[in-house]
């Protein structure tokens, strides 16, 4: 991700003071930049990833998710997650009342209804505000 993409979407989410990361993979730079900016930021994934520092990691499925993971979580964000996974992580920010933003992979088109907002080149998709 460029910079000032990554610095549009921090500048996005950094108001929500607990944020969850759902399958950071190996881009976590959105991650250690909202910690910079003073978030709480925990990362999922089904692998062991490696994170920034201030960063906490959990091994989650958001399939089958561990719903302690989420609680109390202000925003939930997703960075080009698949379509077969917004209804799951919009049913885990409905169940812990958390906002849902998310981005996807190229032409996938978000298979939820969604507000969309462009950063950079970039669609942010508002699931749930």
């Amino acid at each position: 991700m460029n910079p000032e993409t990554r610095d549009e979407m921090v500048a996005r989410l950094a108001d929500y003071q607990r944020a969850v990361e759902i399958g950071i993979g190996n881009r976590p730079d959105v991650a250690g930049a909202l910690v910079d900016a003073g978030s709480v930021v925990t990362a999922t994934d089904i692998r062991p990833r490696s994170v920034p520092a201030g960063v906490r990691f959990v091994l989650d499925d958001v399939t089958n998710p561990d719903a302690s993971v989420y609680e109390d979580c202000d925003v939930i964000y997703a960075l080009n997650i698949p379509p077969e996974l917004h209804r799951p992580a919009l049913s885990v920010a409905k169940e812990c009342d958390s906002v849902f933003v998310f981005t996807t992979l190229g032409g996938d088109q978000p298979s939820i209804p969604v507000r969309r907002e462009t950063v950079s080149g970039e669609t942010l998709f508002w699931a749930r505000e």
